[in-house]
């Protein structure tokens, strides 16, 4: 089909309006982060439980996703990977745990 008629093969792969609004719809609201929210590892109360391996554990977790933020960072400004930069490129926050409230 594509090498017979490929302009109509490449119009059947477009979404119609409808489709195109519910995926934009879908990927804002699965996307937006509220001002209040909680993220793992960032605990709001440091008494929410007495157990100290329970404690341990969960800075442990923290120190860990900080180091993943990090790393998402530096990849982000690395001109080498060609995924993240150039032209309409912007960088990549779904992971970062202390992203801003917002789209990310």
């Amino acid at each position: 089909e594509f090498v017979d008629a490929p302009e109509k093969f490449f119009l059947s792969t477009i979404s119609n309006k409808l489709q195109a609004t519910v995926t934009m719809a879908v990927l804002d609201s699965l996307s937006t982060h509220a001002p209040d929210e909680e993220y793992l590892g960032n605990r709001v109360h440091a008494n929410w439980t007495a157990d100290d391996r329970a404690m341990a554990a969960s800075l442990r977790f923290s120190k860990r996703l900080e180091e993943v933020e990090e790393i998402i960072n530096m990849r982000n400004k690395d001109t080498k990977l060609k995924n993240r930069c150039g032209a309409g490129v912007v960088p990549y926050e779904v992971l970062v745990p202390t992203s801003p409230p917002g789209v990310t």
